[in-house]
């Protein structure tokens, strides 16, 4: 007896959001494996991705977490408010789950990483494009064991929040700890994301809770920043070009919130 037939997948129209060329190119050719999908745009920033969200008005926005060196976890709820019908699957390299609780509490349907089989990234897809959520069942229990501890941070990035609210650049961070300036980076996007700092005095805040042993060093929630609208006509920026939250040589910490 013949095996039964796959009920075809509803057609779904799709932007994928990642500031990686090679990486666009990959989700375009896993989504492609579902004919009943068409990608109406790409983009490569915020602002981009704003543009092509009004414009088209996608099924699902499969968005970066770090584009252009920055996060774009505080803009999700701008991104949706751009599009309400459309339904936001972060996919990213982020695996720490305090980003996927912040993302989904933001207004995103899915979480993914990108070391995710292709079937999975389909299957993801589909899910938020029905109305779903989906979270990668590798994040699931990571998930629920930070939901009982808010703070969840690291000793490393304890070490990096000590270093920030000592006026410390994120170069200088990197070269103390024998890290990658990408590295540093994260923890700090880590921290604001599992604290809700947004400030270099919110950091110092934290800082001081932490070292008081304080059992909830929490500041206000963040706000989802507002984004300016990029130029469409503008060139897409290089993978060489230093991240937006980099501070100079010698700018101190305080300059890059």
């Amino acid at each position: 007896m013949p095996a039964p037939l796959r009920a075809p997948a509803r057609g779904l129209r799709l932007v994928i959001a990642d500031d990686h060329l090679v990486v666009r190119a990959g989700v375009r050719m896993v989504l492609a494996a579902e004919p009943a999908h068409q990608v109406v745009a790409e983009s490569y920033d915020v602002g981009s991705t704003l543009l092509a969200l009004r414009e088209h008005a996608p099924d699902v926005l499969v968005l970066d977490l770090t584009m252009g060196g920055e996060s774009s976890l505080p803009s999700i709820p701008q991104l949706r408010e751009a599009s309400p019908r459309t339904a936001v699957l972060v996919l990213t390299m982020q695996e720490d789950p305090a980003f996927a609780r912040e993302a989904l509490r933001s207004g995103a349907s899915g979480y993914l990483l990108k070391e995710a089989a292709a079937d999975e990234l389909l299957t993801a897809v589909a899910q938020v494009g029905a109305g779903g959520t989906y979270i990668q069942p590798v994040l699931g229990a990571r998930l629920a064991v930070l939901d009982g501890d808010e703070q969840g941070l690291t000793t490393r990035e304890r070490e990096v929040l000590k270093m920030v609210a000592d006026g410390l650049t994120n170069s200088q961070i990197a070269e103390a700890l024998f890290l990658s300036l990408r590295t540093v980076e994260a923890d700090r996007s880590a921290i604001r994301a599992k604290t809700g700092a947004t400030s270099r005095a919110d950091l110092i805040t934290v800082a001081r809770r932490v070292a008081a042993g304080e059992a909830d060093v929490r500041v206000v929630a963040p706000r989802a920043a507002q984004v300016p609208v990029a130029d469409p006509a503008a060139d897409e920026p290089g993978a060489d070009e230093p991240a937006a939250d980099e501070p100079a040589a010698d700018e101190p910490a305080a300059d890059e919130e």
